[in-house]
């Protein structure tokens, strides 16, 4: 009873704050008054003058686009030659060599594309020049660029016979400034006042309470005899040849906190340490946990609000966030219970107990004992809702049906909720889908907030809807026929599928988590999945704004009793429908190869 309190606060706390929220948002892209505006709204105008933006500029959605290509497209070469570079530019006191081309390429798409998607450890491979100028930057713009399409659509709906949809630099500067980074700073702040490492200090070692032996393989020797003084190991009184005693522990250090703030509230995900925010040093207690948790969906969440809120029609953002919220808590159940339960294999025919009884029970494997299951299990649900991929956990130890559902979240195409911006105009076009075959069964001409939905838009429309099965699914079969491709698996048959499969999905999602069983760090990996990360993030931005474009160009149609209501309960229902059945046509074959086997492999 107690994890399911939980599960609820969890809920409870996210809406609640992602409401003002909302609110503020809509009236910063507004550009009405706010609480900052008499600190930021200089700065604003400061940067419009020094990078000479027309405030009032109103581009068409061609020149919209280009602006957010050409944008995006410095971003990946700056990034991309900095880490080649990074052995002989500053900020580097671990001495870092520079990063091969295809990692370099593989992790400039992915930062761009507000992926995050990691094939390397961070703290041993990218210096403090490349984390703070590189990742943290390309975290804050990839995150405004995702809002700034939206807002792009937004005004597709609420213009009526025009081709204007805003300036894409002004979109850029308001999000920056007014939105992410005060909400950041707060954030790293508090991140840092919990203990979330903040410093520029070379990483230090320090002595371990007890020495440990390892063996020529890097493997931890239990009940090891260890005399350090000899420098010997010895088990059941023999001794270990090529043994090795280790008594230092190497701690990162670095600019921790500031990155984690954004990774979170951006929905870039990723991670400062290798392991994410299972790491001490990055998320160290209940308190940060929470933090950085909330702090996953908590733009996403806002949006809706925001989104309902700019077409004067509250109770549509609502209908929006209630088919997401619906999923998540879904997703979230179906995950808790399975974490919960475990798996005949865990409880080893009644030999381990898996009870609650003052323990944490059911699923611990890959897990932090100071989170257990209901934290983990939530921040998974939210972290694949999300096109985040930070984790406190590692996904690779869930159960079968766990596992499969963090994977499913993505595969939809990250619209429960999903990333910053994109997550709610990937949502628009399953709407816009809905709609269009809800007239076809009524035989009415498809409407949506007043404006007609004709061919062109269908056609943008379901390109944004299959990009990411497309990518996953041509990705994942032709890793799968590869033959380097099983070297680089730590399981084989179904959970090895799996682990192909959810980096697929993962990165055909723009969500960065991984199933850590899998060595993506390859060259055939670095650009298959740097290729995927591209597609999937600039295809649907072309069709959303190609969307935007032709609804702003329209005249607004009067709502009769034959307008199908896109605000009822049966919207919503409809809705989540159609964003199932994808995802069911799409991925049940492939699901069923995987995990559904690996399901059923536990239980015969």
């Amino acid at each position: 009873m107690s994890s399911v309190i939980q599960y609820i606060l969890y809920l409870a706390v996210l809406v609640i704050l992602a409401i003002p929220l909302g609110a503020y948002i809509k009236k910063v892209m507004s550009g009405e008054k706010t609480f900052l505006s008499r600190i930021l709204t200089p700065c604003e105008n400061a940067v419009y003058k020094v990078m000479r933006i027309k405030k009032d500029e109103q581009m068409n959605w061609k020149k919209y686009l280009i602006s957010v290509l050409i944008f995006s497209g410095i971003g990946l070469v700056f990034l991309f030659l900095l880490q080649m570079l990074q052995g002989v530019l500053p900020f580097n006191p671990q001495g870092l060599a520079g990063v091969k081309w295809d990692l370099s390429f593989n992790t400039a798409s992915s930062f761009v594309t507000n992926t995050n998607w990691q094939a390397y450890t961070g703290e041993s491979t990218l210096s403090y020049l490349t984390q703070a100028l590189g990742l943290t930057v390309q975290n804050f713009v990839s995150a405004a660029t995702g809002i700034a399409v939206l807002f792009a659509l937004i005004r597709g709906f609420t213009k009526v016979k025009t081709d204007g949809l805003g300036s894409f630099w002004v979109d850029m500067t308001r999000i920056m400034i007014h939105v992410l980074i005060p909400l950041n700073l707060v954030i790293a702040i508090a991140l840092a006042g919990g203990g979330v490492i903040q410093n520029l200090k070379p990483a230090e070692t320090v002595s371990l309470v007890e020495p440990i032996a390892v063996s020529a393989d890097g493997e931890i020797i239990e009940n090891a005899d260890i005399d350090v003084d000899a420098n010997t190991v010895t088990v059941d009184g023999q001794i270990i040849d090529g043994a090795q005693i280790v008594t230092e522990q190497f701690v990162p250090m670095g600019p921790a906190a500031s990155q984690v703030a954004i990774k979170q509230t951006g929905t870039n995900g990723g991670g400062y340490m290798g392991v994410n925010s299972a790491h001490p040093l990055e998320n160290p207690n209940p308190f940060t946990n929470i933090l950085e948790m909330i702090s996953l969906l908590l733009i996403p969440v806002a949006l809706c609000f925001t989104f309902g809120m700019s077409i004067k029609n509250k109770k549509q953002g609502v209908a929006i966030f209630m088919a997401m919220f619906i999923m998540l808590a879904i997703a979230l159940s179906i995950i808790a219970v399975n974490e919960q339960a475990a798996t005949p294999q865990l409880a080893q025919n009644g030999a381990v107990d898996l009870s609650m009884v003052d323990q944490a029970g059911g699923n611990m494997e890959g897990k932090e004992t100071r989170f257990g299951i209901a934290t983990s299990s939530t921040w998974a649900a939210y972290t694949t809702a999300a096109s985040n991929g930070s984790v406190n956990s590692m996904h690779d130890s869930y159960t079968p049906l766990g596992g499969m559902i963090t994977m499913l979240q993505m595969q939809l195409g990250e619209v429960i909720f999903g990333g910053v911006g994109c997550g709610l105009y990937g949502m628009l076009a399953f709407a816009i889908l809905t709609v269009f075959i809800a007239g076809l069964m009524v035989g009415r001409t498809p409407e949506f907030l007043g404006k007609k939905i004709e061919p062109y838009e269908m056609k943008w429309a379901v390109l944004v809807c299959l990009a990411t099965p497309i990518a996953i699914l041509v990705g994942t079969g032709i890793a799968a026929i590869v033959p380097s491709v099983p070297d680089s698996l730590t399981n084989t048959g179904a959970h090895g599928f799996s682990e192909i499969l959810y980096a697929y999905s993962s990165c055909g999602g723009n969500n960065g988590s991984a199933f850590a069983g899998l060595n993506a760090n390859t060259v055939f990996f670095n650009v298959s999945l740097g290729l995927v990360m591209l597609f999937v993030r600039f295809l649907p931005i072309i069709g959303t704004l190609a969307i935007a474009g032709s609804l702003a160009g329209k005249k607004r149609i009067a709502t009769t009793a034959g307008t199908l209501s896109t605000t009822n309960a049966l919207f919503v229902f409809l809705l989540i429908f159609i964003v199932l059945l994808v995802g069911a046509l799409s991925f049940f074959p492939a699901l069923s190869l995987g995990p559904i086997a690996e399901f059923f492999g536990s239980i015969a």
